[in-house]
């Protein structure tokens, strides 16, 4: 019989949260950990903030120290890819031709970053989702009088624009939408975030890219401007794509018993098949309370549902392999719905940005603006006459978390809203 193997696809927070919750809920068994980077396992939010600004040195990105990780016992396989899963057998496939026979799988490959096919072989136009995409874009934006204009204003587009304005370089953010992650956080939001933006020398663009001037010829060839579908010309010695992203999984289109379509579709355990689940930003999930799927790309989400995770798929092993010596006897493992309030945070300048539930599909919203100046605000979302999100700028941390509470299950939307009120009274 060849051993007992649990495989977990994906070395980043969601992987490795993944990871430590087998290990913690009794999985003795071998562990495979397959990373597509050769990098140990890091965290990602510092890349467009600290580590970009140079705050940080890449290894205080690490999510865990050398002797933390030796210490889960791990097959860790880094810088391989996995290229195919067969469900019906649980055989994981990796880039080499291996093929890892597996008790269980869980999928937290997570996301890549969107491109514009004209950006292609274009030196100087660069996206941000790995550790060397950041690294990259450091090295290109060191010293100063960079001219840069970053293609997408949601959440990545507007982090780096602030750092790269506080590194001293001329920025341009140019968006589809008219204001800042007004697709995320609406208008008035938006208009908060567009004039800190403005105040600190950004200038801000409502077009779609055209496409991109270049000087030099074949593989020398450098970006010198970004030209915009109204006619515009933008000069720009560098150029950031932050156009958003495209769930990793290309590698499970082989197997028609998993749902692609947006993400890996899971049920509220996060499981896709019987003994596969998924975990993190490449995980879509029928959220119980909410009643609809949802796909979270945000850091604790990937850390918390890493660990339900292992949870259930231990939970499920343990009904087919009794008394096996690879799933040794643990306390609270069994099987619940993953019902998270979902929470993410955004650092520009001196703003932070925190929001709880969820804001994306909302039909309605409030803001009340508490200090126009301070760019300090608290926003309500809902839908279908529930509120199901808030959202706080320039808030103290400890008073936001007290928010928590009004959309921790989705109330009336009157009874929010007075919640909120006295709340703010």
């Amino acid at each position: 019989m060849s051993p007992r193997r649990i495989a977990v696809v994906g070395a980043s927070a969601a992987g490795l949260a993944a990871a430590e919750a087998l290990r913690r809920f009794g999985w003795t068994g071998t562990l495979t950990l397959v990373g597509d980077e050769p990098h140990p396992p890091y965290d990602r939010p510092p890349l467009s903030k600290q580590l970009l600004q140079g705050a940080w040195q890449p290894d205080k990105l690490h999510l865990r120290a050398a002797e933390q990780l030796d210490a889960l016992g791990l097959d860790l396989r880094l810088g391989t890819r996995a290229t195919g899963l067969d469900t019906a057998t649980r055989t994981l496939t990796l880039d080499g031709g291996e093929r890892l026979a597996c008790d269980g799988v869980i999928v937290a490959t997570g996301v890549t970053a969107r491109t514009l096919p004209a950006a292609a072989g274009l030196d100087g136009v660069h996206t941000l989702r790995t550790l060397d995409d950041a690294l990259a874009l450091k090295e290109r934006l060191s010293g100063t009088g960079h001219s840069l204009v970053v293609v997408g204003n949601g959440v990545l587009g507007c982090e780096a624009a602030a750092v790269a304005r506080e590194l001293g370089h001329e920025v341009t953010l140019v968006g589809r939408e008219a204001l800042p992650m007004a697709r995320t956080v609406g208008t008035e939001i938006g208009e908060l975030l567009a004039a800190e933006h403005r105040e600190r020398g950004v200038q801000l663009r409502t077009a779609a890219v055209d496409g991109f001037e270049a000087d030099g010829d074949g593989p020398a060839r450098h970006v010198s401007a970004v030209r915009l579908a109204d006619g515009t010309r933008l000069p720009a010695d560098t150029v950031l794509v932050a156009i958003g992203s495209e769930p990793a999984v290309g590698w499970l289109h082989g197997d028609p018993a998993l749902d692609t379509t947006d993400g890996l579709r899971c049920d509220a355990y996060c499981a896709a098949a019987p003994g596969v689940y998924a975990a993190g930003d490449v995980a879509r999930w029928q959220h119980p309370v909410h009643g609809r799927d949802l796909r979270v790309e945000h850091r604790m989400n990937a850390t918390e549902q890493g660990m339900a995770a292992a949870r259930n798929l231990l939970a499920e092993l343990e009904e087919t392999l009794p008394g096996d010596e690879a799933l040794a006897p643990a306390a609270g493992r069994e099987r619940r719905p993953f019902t998270p309030v979902p929470y993410f945070w955004s650092d520009q300048y001196g703003l932070k940005l925190q929001a709880y539930g969820v804001l994306s599909g909302a039909d309605r919203s409030e803001t009340t603006v508490l200090d126009p100046d301070a760019r300090k605000a608290v926003a309500l979302y809902g839908r279908d006459g529930q509120a199901t999100g808030v959202l706080a700028i320039g808030v103290p941390p400890r008073q936001v978390r007290g928010l928590r509470a009004l959309i921790a299950t989705p109330v009336p939307w009157e009874e929010a809203r007075e919640g909120l009120r006295n709340a703010l009274a």
